[in-house]
């Protein structure tokens, strides 16, 4: 093998191979959270914005630059599939919902990926109730509703001391027009986080339905933590996350036994998947 095929070789191996490692479990104070597991994903993966559980150990995901679906194999820690939606754009949120995906772009217009894993995907667009001065991050499915929920990481159409969030209806292909829920910028669980723009209190990154429970999980990447609603949509817990551990958290998904998973953009580093434990 002469020197210009060793390097392509090795190329290809960095934009599709991960690594894998079992951290020694590392344990907040307050409200903990245990990192169990650690895949730390190739290049071309650096930007990964959203990601969704899709089944086999295997997790689909969208990175914030390019049209593609990624199909990420946690078993051989590599990329098993890529898949072409649409034109480069800033891709943020990613749901599946069986035989189709779908991706949220940061304003506001939603793909629809039929058939996403057949050699001949067919994709649609729907416009939301959001645009880019919204700034839409969050994307999940809700099976047992029949519907995606999603939520701005910035202003709020409707008031901005609140983050809604929002449904689309997977039958109509349309946004309902009633909220799902109603984050108040100013309830006491964000206390310490208040910033003078009460949009800017909390800003979701992503979000995800615990499949055992039904309640919801919310991410943050600028100022990491994770907050977890009740049945009722109240706010039960938040979670500083370690920047050391979490330096941009921007997807989250669970399988179906109720294992979570939250996702890293590289932020000077390597991007990664943690399997996570919370108290």
């Amino acid at each position: 093998m002469n020197f210009i095929s060793y390097t392509s070789a090795i190329l290809i191996a960095l934009l599709t191979f991960g690594t894998f490692e079992t951290p020694k479990p590392k344990k907040k104070k307050g409200n903990t959270l245990e990192i169990v597991k650690t895949w730390e994903l190739p290049d071309a993966l650096e930007e990964v914005s959203g990601i969704a559980w899709v089944s086999d150990a295997k997790i689909a995901a969208v990175e914030d630059e390019d049209g593609l679906i990624y199909i990420y194999d946690l078993a051989k820690n590599k990329i098993d599939k890529t898949i072409e939606f649409a034109d480069d754009g800033d891709y943020e949120g990613i749901a599946v919902t069986g035989e189709d995906a779908y991706v949220m772009r940061s304003d506001g217009l939603l793909f629809e990926v039929q058939n996403y894993a057949t050699a001949q995907p067919v994709t649609k667009t729907y416009q939301s109730a959001m645009s880019h001065k919204n700034n839409v991050e969050t994307l999940s499915y809700d099976a047992k509703n029949q519907r995606l929920l999603t939520a701005p990481k910035d202003l709020d159409p409707n008031d901005e001391d609140i983050k809604g969030i929002y449904a689309f209806d997977l039958k109509q292909h349309l946004m309902l027009p009633d909220l799902v829920a109603r984050i108040d910028m100013k309830d006491k669980a964000f206390k310490k986080f208040e910033k003078n723009k009460a949009y800017r209190t909390f800003r979701p990154s992503d979000l995800a339905i615990h499949p055992k429970t039904g309640e919801i999980y919310m991410l943050e990447g600028v100022n990491p933590k994770l907050i977890t609603l009740d049945k009722t949509y109240a706010i039960k817990k938040v979670y500083e996350l370690d920047k050391d551990d979490f330096a941009q958290p921007e997807g989250i998904t669970f399988s179906p036994d109720g294992t979570l998973f939250i996702s890293n953009e590289a932020h000077g580093g390597t991007a990664n998947i943690h399997q996570v434990e919370l108290d």
